[in-house]
């Protein structure tokens, strides 16, 4: 019998996003492929260091553990590479213990087109333009954005948060393009005007409803085991402040969605919520935001919208 992914929450994950792959990168871009082949044979079995995403994919693999069943999360790598010069990549993958299985390589192009047969809710990549081309398909995806982070260490008994921005990443852009057309004081008209009105959704709410079943499934298990504290957290960060943060609410109540923690920040800088909050992934439609955040906590520009319009 097939293996059913259409219950599962799919993560479609770059070797890019899942490790460090500075130097290899550099070898590829100045030499050319066959020196970089030559070059991942000669490190295979030299582990590559932890990426962006590292903590939030282990995060999120040791959620399976909710169950004694059928597991809650699958992660795909979705690899740039052949089957030879991503060799090193599972050995780095078996080295960290994270248990997953499944790969596509597909030298030299990229995955995206996949996303949809793998019924991916996201995929994460260094490849800015393998991101930007899956969003103009209308596919979930999100770049991880280079910072000094210390990626550090996981347990398998750790809390897991996860924080979004809501305008043009959880929800459409509808509101950004009032505040870009019309300033702050149509935005507030506009949304003031449509508070009852849940807004439309955005490239993640599938990410952001996978991790809602997540959620629902350990409350369950609380409730017949005592001991069992949930572990997901779900986190919105966002500019919007009172009357605004209305429609956030009422959008959230509409698509069925409990958020654990909000913060409506009405323009205080969205790094220093993240210096406590630390988050193992945020994700934000701004660069400007991410240039703050990425200080704290591992983020991911998700290049979608009126605000990167003047980026394509």
């Amino acid at each position: 019998m097939p293996y059913d992914l259409k219950n599962k929450l799919v993560i479609g994950v770059a070797s890019s996003a899942l490790f460090d792959l500075t130097a290899s990168d550099k070898v590829f871009k100045t030499k050319g492929e066959e020196a970089y082949r030559k070059y991942q044979r000669r490190n295979q079995d030299k582990i590559l260091d932890k990426g962006v995403a590292f903590q939030f994919i282990k995060g999120l693999l040791s959620l399976n553990k909710v169950t004694e069943s059928d597991p809650l999360v699958e992660v795909i790598l979705l690899s740039r590479n052949d089957p030879d010069t991503g060799f090193r990549v599972f050995r780095s993958i078996a080295h960290y213990d994270l248990p997953i299985t499944r790969a596509v390589f597909l030298q030299g192009r990229s995955a995206f087109n996949y996303i949809p047969a793998f019924n991916i809710s996201l995929f994460l990549s260094g490849n800015e333009g393998d991101v930007r081309d899956a969003i103009a398909q209308g596919h979930p995806a999100g770049l991880v954005v280079k910072s000094d982070t210390d990626y550090g260490s996981l347990s398998d008994e750790a809390e897991i948060r996860v924080a979004f921005d809501f305008d043009g990443v959880l929800a459409s852009d509808e509101a950004e393009k009032e505040y870009a057309a019309g300033g702050l004081a149509s935005f507030r008209s506009h949304e003031k005007a449509n508070a009852e009105k849940a807004l439309a959704p955005g490239l993640l709410k599938s990410l952001l409803e996978g991790l809602a079943r997540i959620q629902s499934v350990e409350m369950d298990r609380a409730k017949v085991d005592a001991s069992y504290e949930p572990r997901l957290r779900i986190s919105i960060v966002t500019a919007r402040d009172a009357p605004a943060h209305e429609r956030v609410v009422v959008t959230m109540r509409e698509w069925g969605v409990m958020i654990n923690d909000a913060f409506f920040l009405g323009g205080i800088d969205k790094g220093v919520v993240m210096d406590v909050l630390k988050p193992h992934i945020f994700f934000d439609d701004q660069l400007s935001h991410l240039a703050s955040t990425s200080k704290f906590t591992p983020s991911v520009h998700v290049p979608f919208g009126v605000r990167n319009e003047e980026d394509i």
